[in-house]
């Protein structure tokens, strides 16, 4: 499956009522450390068919990164039937980022 961008318009349908485990990605356009996971995480989703993995762009999304409390990115949220199950900061190997998930 394609990584998803997701806004706050979508965000009700898209993760909170998805029957999958939802891998939120927030990041920015301008972060370094954001570009480097990228492309794990469109791994991630090529490989893992059972997670959604998403992107929140927090300069186009203000709202939802309010929401979440998000201080730094990137910042990888791990959501099931709309809670958050696990989370962690920064560019990661691919590894840990599917040690995130269930």
């Amino acid at each position: 499956m394609a990584v998803l961008h997701i806004t706050k318009d979508t965000f009700q349908a898209e993760v909170l009522e998805s029957e999958k485990t939802v891998l939120l990605d927030f990041w920015a356009t301008w972060c370094g450390p954001c570009r480097m996971i990228a492309p794990v995480l469109e791994e991630v989703a090529q490989e893992r068919e059972d997670v959604k993995v998403c992107k929140i762009d927090v300069d186009q999304e203000p709202e939802l990164a309010r929401q979440f409390q998000i201080m730094s990115i990137p910042t990888l949220i791990v959501m099931e039937k709309g809670k958050i199950i696990n989370q962690a900061l920064g560019a990661m190997p691919k590894n840990s980022v599917l040690a995130l998930l269930p």
